[in-house]
């Protein structure tokens, strides 16, 4: 394995933000600790709603889905989507139809990977959408269960 070059060219900001403890984060890291906080809250309101956690971040070849959870017999896959302040706009707008069809997909590909039938359970696609202010505090869990 070799180690990445000093100042390669990469798709994404690697700068490194000061945070208030006095350490730095890469924007990815900080990407992905927001994003693993939102699924956390995500999980938390799905239990409060009577849903079973089946699964979370679960991959395949198409794609990955982040909760796979049950509810009276019905399969839900949602995605969780983040958003702290509304510079890059709210949760429900970063979700596309792009992403909707892989989902679908990536919700089939679970089923029949866990010796499902598609045809002989209920399923849906989901959303939740965690929001917060610009500080970091929470401002709204809200669930859609069923986009598709």
């Amino acid at each position: 394995m070799t180690a990445p070059r000093t100042g390669a060219s990469y798709p994404w900001n690697t700068s490194c933000l000061p945070l208030c403890s006095g350490q730095e984060v890469s924007v990815g890291g900080r990407r992905a600790k927001l994003g693993h906080r939102g699924e956390t809250l995500a999980v938390r309101e799905l239990a409060r709603q009577g849903y079973q956690i089946a699964d979370r971040n679960w991959h395949c070849q198409i794609g990955e889905v982040d909760v796979v959870a049950l509810r009276n017999g019905t399969w839900t896959f949602f995605e969780v989507r983040t958003r702290r302040g509304r510079g890059f706009g709210t949760p429900e707008e970063s979700l596309t139809s792009a992403k909707m069809r892989r989902m679908v997909n990536v919700a089939r590909t679970y089923l029949a990977a866990h010796d499902i039938n598609v045809h002989e359970v209920d399923w849906r696609i989901g959303f939740v959408a965690v929001e917060m202010d610009e500080t970091g505090h929470l401002l709204r869990v809200e669930v859609y269960e069923n986009l598709w």
